[in-house]
Protein backbone atom coordinates (compact mmCIF):
# COMPACT_ATOMS: atom_id res chain seq x y z
CA UNK A 1 0.00 0.00 0.00
CA UNK A 2 1.22 3.38 -0.65
CA UNK A 3 0.97 5.71 2.44
CA UNK A 4 1.50 8.97 0.05
CA UNK A 5 -1.07 11.28 -0.62
CA UNK A 6 -2.85 11.48 -4.19
CA UNK A 7 -1.63 14.67 -5.18
CA UNK A 8 -5.04 15.91 -6.61
CA UNK A 9 -6.38 15.44 -3.11
CA UNK A 10 -3.47 17.46 -1.61
CA UNK A 11 -4.63 20.44 -3.77
CA UNK A 12 -7.99 20.15 -2.39
CA UNK A 13 -7.10 19.99 1.14
CA UNK A 14 -4.56 23.04 0.86
CA UNK A 15 -7.37 24.96 -1.04
CA UNK A 16 -9.72 24.13 1.45
CA UNK A 17 -7.30 24.92 3.75
CA UNK A 18 -6.81 28.62 2.37
CA UNK A 19 -10.69 28.96 1.96
CA UNK A 20 -11.56 28.12 5.43
CA UNK A 21 -9.08 30.83 6.59
CA UNK A 22 -10.31 33.73 4.51
CA UNK A 23 -13.51 32.50 5.96
CA UNK A 24 -12.65 33.22 9.24
CA UNK A 25 -10.97 36.51 8.62
CA UNK A 26 -13.83 37.78 6.78
CA UNK A 27 -15.82 36.72 9.96
CA UNK A 28 -13.50 38.52 11.93
CA UNK A 29 -13.36 41.39 9.95
CA UNK A 30 -17.64 41.56 9.97
CA UNK A 31 -17.34 41.38 13.56
CA UNK A 32 -15.25 44.17 14.08
CA UNK A 33 -16.66 46.64 11.90
CA UNK A 34 -20.28 45.44 12.92
CA UNK A 35 -19.37 46.22 16.29
CA UNK A 36 -18.13 49.44 15.26
CA UNK A 37 -21.63 50.07 13.95
CA UNK A 38 -23.55 48.98 16.66
CA UNK A 39 -21.62 51.16 19.42
CA UNK A 40 -21.43 54.33 17.17
CA UNK A 41 -25.63 53.99 16.48
CA UNK A 42 -26.16 52.88 19.59
CA UNK A 43 -24.27 56.05 21.22
CA UNK A 44 -25.92 58.32 18.80
CA UNK A 45 -29.43 57.75 20.36
CA UNK A 46 -30.34 60.02 23.52
CA UNK A 47 -30.01 57.92 26.68
CA UNK A 48 -32.94 58.51 28.28
CA UNK A 49 -32.07 56.38 31.48
CA UNK A 50 -30.60 59.38 33.50
CA UNK A 51 -34.41 61.00 33.32
CA UNK A 52 -35.44 62.12 36.82
CA UNK A 53 -39.30 61.23 36.13
CA UNK A 54 -37.87 57.00 35.37
CA UNK A 55 -35.36 57.22 38.33
CA UNK A 56 -38.90 56.73 40.87
CA UNK A 57 -40.05 53.95 37.77
CA UNK A 58 -36.84 52.45 38.40
CA UNK A 59 -36.97 52.28 41.91
CA UNK A 60 -40.35 50.61 42.03
CA UNK A 61 -39.78 47.89 39.71
CA UNK A 62 -36.80 46.74 41.27
CA UNK A 63 -38.54 46.41 44.57
CA UNK A 64 -41.05 44.71 43.10
CA UNK A 65 -38.91 42.51 41.16
CA UNK A 66 -36.71 41.63 44.31
CA UNK A 67 -39.92 40.75 46.22
CA UNK A 68 -41.15 38.58 43.55
CA UNK A 69 -38.42 36.68 42.05
CA UNK A 70 -35.36 37.27 44.76
CA UNK A 71 -31.83 38.31 44.25
CA UNK A 72 -31.97 35.95 41.08
CA UNK A 73 -34.33 38.04 39.35
CA UNK A 74 -32.32 41.17 40.19
CA UNK A 75 -29.86 39.69 38.72
CA UNK A 76 -31.26 38.76 35.66
CA UNK A 77 -32.80 42.25 35.56
CA UNK A 78 -29.39 44.14 35.60
CA UNK A 79 -27.96 41.79 33.10
CA UNK A 80 -30.72 42.07 30.80
CA UNK A 81 -30.07 45.89 31.30
CA UNK A 82 -26.63 45.85 30.92
CA UNK A 83 -27.17 44.59 27.10
CA UNK A 84 -28.93 47.53 26.58
CA UNK A 85 -26.00 49.57 26.47
CA UNK A 86 -24.02 49.70 23.16
CA UNK A 87 -20.43 49.19 24.44
CA UNK A 88 -21.66 45.50 26.13
CA UNK A 89 -23.59 45.01 22.72
CA UNK A 90 -20.06 45.65 20.66
CA UNK A 91 -18.20 44.02 22.96
CA UNK A 92 -20.27 40.77 23.15
CA UNK A 93 -20.18 40.66 19.13
CA UNK A 94 -16.59 41.16 18.79
CA UNK A 95 -15.88 38.34 21.26
CA UNK A 96 -18.60 36.19 19.16
CA UNK A 97 -17.00 36.86 15.85
CA UNK A 98 -13.30 36.26 17.41
CA UNK A 99 -14.63 32.96 19.13
CA UNK A 100 -16.03 32.00 15.34
CA UNK A 101 -12.99 32.83 13.65
CA UNK A 102 -10.40 31.45 15.82
CA UNK A 103 -12.77 27.86 15.59
CA UNK A 104 -12.15 28.37 11.76
CA UNK A 105 -8.50 29.06 12.22
CA UNK A 106 -7.97 25.95 14.33
CA UNK A 107 -10.04 23.69 11.74
CA UNK A 108 -7.82 25.19 9.41
CA UNK A 109 -4.64 23.94 11.00
CA UNK A 110 -6.37 20.45 12.10
CA UNK A 111 -7.14 20.42 8.54
CA UNK A 112 -3.48 20.67 7.49
CA UNK A 113 -2.58 18.66 10.12
CA UNK A 114 -4.22 15.95 8.89
CA UNK A 115 -1.97 14.72 6.31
Amino acid sequence: MNTHENPSTSGVRTRRVRQVRIVGLIVLLLGLGSAGGVYWLGTREPDLSDDPMMLRYRKTTTRQMGLLFGRAGLMTDDATEALKRPGNQAVVVVAFSTIVSLGCFYFASWLESSD
